[in-house]
């Protein structure tokens, strides 16, 4: 059974930093390729980040590119997006999504989803 769990969500002023975990059972994230999606109540799921460890390769949405670094612990089995310089815009519900179709940003790419983790980013 897969599942994906995120944590380190909460609340921080502008220019502020978090960063959040996604601990994965289930499958092995180092042959996976695995996400990070964020979605404000009443707007479309909005694809953050990705990662494709077999390949190192990684990649951004232009609104978080040199501010938020994805990664991934193979020994842990767990993904984390690191967030820095955090803006009020930042504010939303972040999901961790796991074995995408490659190196994407689009949610139906992706086969598996955690609950998600409120972020809050006050000016």
């Amino acid at each position: 059974q897969v599942q994906l769990v995120e944590s380190g969500g909460g609340s921080v002023q502008a220019g502020g930093s978090l960063r959040l975990s996604c601990a994965i059972s289930g499958f092995t994230v180092s042959r996976a390729c695995m996400g990070w999606f964020r979605q404000v109540q009443g707007k479309e799921r909005e694809g953050v980040a990705a990662i494709c460890t077999a390949g190192g390769s990684t990649y951004y949405a232009a609104s978080v590119k040199g501010r938020f670094t994805i990664s991934q612990d193979n020994a842990k089995n767990t993904v984390y997006l690191q967030m820095t310089s955090l803006k009020p815009e930042d504010t939303a519900v972040y999901y961790c999504a796991a074995q995408g179709q490659g190196l994407v940003l689009s949610a139906t790419s992706y086969k598996f989803w955690g609950q998600g983790t409120q972020v809050t980013v006050s000016s």
